[in-house]
């Protein structure tokens, strides 16, 4: 016995309506190569990669450490493009501040030439004497060690995300 015309169009509908099923489960902006941060309880655009950096900073010079941050790296990277947003954490145990800076992407991030990135940690270097107030060194003489010096440098890219409790739905 063959199949007529109606089994093979119940057979297309039945595929259509399964597709239809499937794709009605996805959320609107479904993306697994790009998906959403949430920092500070708002929805970020997705971060190709987070510079990762450890610095020493001892208990009593964590204010001067903030006060340099601000007054160089800050400002600096507001300007850079494809710079997100950037965490100062501080690690009391270890006595480490982490900075989590984010990029748009890696490709952004590295174009950065070398020779501005110094320019401006010697600014930082400056600042972060003064809010200790250390001594400046004397022109032509070696320029004294930096104040927070770098423990650990690396890069994250991002996976996955747990949602805050509040932000998850119970049915």
């Amino acid at each position: 016995m063959s199949r007529g015309p109606l089994c093979r169009l119940g057979g297309l509908l039945a595929c259509f309506g399964l597709m239809v099923l499937v794709l009605a489960g996805l959320p609107a902006r479904a993306s697994a190569l790009s998906p959403p941060l949430v920092s500070h309880g708002r929805i970020d655009p997705p971060t190709a990669v987070v510079e990762q950096l450890r610095v020493k900073v001892p208990a009593g010079a964590r204010k001067a450490w903030l006060q340099a941050e601000q007054e160089t790296w800050g400002p600096w990277l507001r300007r850079q493009d494809g710079f997100l947003e950037r965490d100062l954490l501080w690690d009391a145990e270890r006595e480490e501040g982490l900075l989590l800076i984010r990029w748009r992407s890696r490709r952004q991030w590295l174009a950065i030439p070398v020779s501005e990135i110094e320019a401006v940690q010697g600014q930082f270097e400056a600042a972060a004497r003064r809010a200790l107030a250390l001594e400046s060194p004397e022109p032509g003489a070696e320029t004294p060690a930096n104040p927070f010096p770098l423990v650990d440098a690396g890069s994250l890219e991002w996976l996955g995300l747990t949602p805050a409790a509040a932000a998850v739905e119970v049915r």
